[in-house]
């Protein structure tokens, strides 16, 4: 099998903050069973197991969330001890956690240091814009103490990345939040998700409000790389690298689905972290192997539903950037993304600074 990237979720959606927009508790409510219990040590062991040993290179595993610190720090030093005793071929393995950064111990942030895991933390940009949208499990605002755990992580030696999840209010104010991330080096901007159902909201994101984000940050991402001193943005990063000739990373970035795993609290498995829904579950980790349910039916279906291109898109001059985003973002009459005309509009503002940009580094 090429290399392995398994999403796992060791407390489901379980979380001690109540963000207004989480596309999993919205997502929880599409299912029979919302929230599974936590993940056991026993399952834990088998999944280590069957993964490694189907993995031929590498393997990565991801926790998320709700929030995945919840489980507590003995379920990932036996994490770790079950990769070491598994990983008998020298296999290369890694390890990251997406947090919402509201309760790291000391003794978990220095474990994270120690078994160099990559951590992301989610910070939506100022105290303010932050704050609005995701309070504690009180009410009450968060932004403080999640800055002060990037600031631990940092100072134990933590790598430490930073996404931000462009919402209305977000998108407000483009150049604070850039300037209020930018010291973190490492940042994502995630357009934030419409509800299943589609329903609107009044942090929804529109489309001439995401464009104007993406080029006011797009300005300040290109001025920082001309001034010597870059700071990663994950989307421009990738485009820059696919005008250089590089694949994207980013997998909504590839122009289809891709094998994938997501893995919930009690072993049931899922194509993607935006469909751990029933109509797509897999299998179980505890029963199933992973070569039949990426080979099963569910799978195959799930993937092809990714691969239709629009005409719109073959005409189009930026399809080969674009590539249509990812399928939960697209129209399911039209096929089309929902960033389509958002898309085309900063290509033509940006790609002759992005092009300078792919040709400099690739000199």
């Amino acid at each position: 099998m090429p290399p392995i990237t398994v999403m796992i979720k060791p407390v489901s959606g379980a979380c001690n903050m109540r963000c207004r927009y989480c596309f999993y508790a919205d997502e929880m409510t599409h299912r029979k069973a919302s929230v599974y219990p936590k993940m056991t040590g026993e399952l834990l062991d088998t999944m280590v197991r069957r993964v490694i040993r189907s993995a031929d290179s590498s393997v990565h595993f991801l926790f998320q969330g709700g929030e995945p610190t919840l489980i507590g720090l003995p379920f990932f030093e036996q994490l770790v001890r079950l990769q070491r005793k598994y990983n008998t071929r020298g296999l290369k393995i890694s390890n990251a956690v997406q947090t919402n950064g509201y309760d790291l111990s000391g003794d978990m942030i220095a474990f994270f240091a120690k078994e160099q895991f990559l951590v992301g933390v989610s910070l939506d940009g100022t105290d303010e814009t932050h704050d609005m949208l995701r309070p504690d499990a009180k009410g009450l605002p968060t932004s403080s103490i999640v800055r002060n755990t990037i600031d631990r992580l940092r100072a134990a030696g933590v790598s430490v990345n930073v996404l931000c999840v462009v919402n209305g209010e977000v998108a407000k104010h483009p150049k604070e939040v850039f300037s209020a991330l930018a010291p973190y080096e490492y940042l994502q901007f995630i357009p934030c998700l419409d509800g299943l159902d589609g329903e609107k909201r009044d942090y929804s994101l529109s489309s001439e409000a995401y464009l104007a984000f993406l080029k006011a940050t797009f300005d300040c991402y290109h001025q920082a790389y001309l001034d010597g001193h870059p700071v990663s943005v994950r989307n421009f990063d990738n485009w820059v690298a696919m005008l250089m000739g590089m694949p994207p990373e980013n997998c909504a970035m590839v122009g289809h689905c891709g094998p994938s795993l997501v893995i919930e609290s009690d072993g049931s498995v899922y194509p993607c972290d935006f469909y751990a829904l029933d109509k797509w579950k897999l299998g179980s980790i505890a029963e199933d192997s992973l070569k039949r349910m990426l080979t099963s039916d569910t799978e195959k279906a799930f993937l092809a539903e990714s691969l239709p291109v629009p005409e719109a898109c073959r005409a189009c001059r930026w399809y080969s950037l674009c590539r249509n985003g990812c399928k939960r973002e697209r129209n399911p009459e039209t096929g089309l993304n929902r960033w389509c005309s958002v898309h085309s509009a900063f290509f033509e503002y940006a790609y002759d600074r992005m092009n300078q940009m792919a040709q400099q580094l690739k000199r």
